[in-house]
């Protein structure tokens, strides 16, 4: 998959209201229905943190302060740098709340808990688990996850991010 067509596939999903814009009621949706999934309160520590690293985030993506990121600024703006320096720490503040255990793998419930509350369908969430459990241990780690994240966005191959970020995500709309 090509980069563009990645990048468009996801801000197709980080747009939850459909209406063409990020919002900052987009971006944040996606951590209160995490911390609704996971049953913890918005005090909790992982919370707290999820937050700080979303609103890190966030002020980076929108750079005018306008409240919203249009496709055209988002695909300006993500790519892997962006990924490294600032997507990768709040997805990774994300894995982390999800994963119940604390021991850095998510299993196939966390898995699929986490990424239907970040806006992708439960079907998609399955086979993004599938492709990146290779060795059939029935866990995922943060890395690889992270790793196939950055891959796709990079316009890499990603079998994670082509099952994700299927086409099907963006007939949705």
């Amino acid at each position: 998959m090509n980069g563009i067509v990645a990048k468009r596939l996801v801000f197709a999903v980080l747009d939850t209201d459909k209406d063409g814009v990020i919002s900052r009621d987009d971006y944040f949706s996606r951590i209160d229905r995490l911390t609704a999934a996971t049953g913890r309160g918005d005090d909790d520590p992982m919370v707290v943190h999820a937050r700080a690293a979303g609103e890190r985030a966030w002020s980076e993506m929108d750079a005018d302060g306008d409240g919203k990121m249009t496709l055209d600024e988002y695909l300006a703006w993500v790519g892997v740098e962006a990924f490294d320096t600032i997507c990768s720490p709040a997805l990774g503040a994300l894995f982390d709340l999800a994963d119940a255990d604390k021991d850095g793998a998510l299993d196939r419930p966390e898995f699929i808990m986490l990424r239907t509350a970040l806006g992708n369908p439960a079907g998609n969430a399955e086979a993004a688990f599938d492709a990146l459990d290779a060795d059939g241990d029935g866990r995922v780690g943060r890395h690889d996850y992270l790793m196939s994240i950055r891959a796709h966005i990079g316009g890499e191959d990603s079998p994670m991010g082509a099952v994700l970020y299927s086409a099907g995500t963006l007939a949705r709309d």
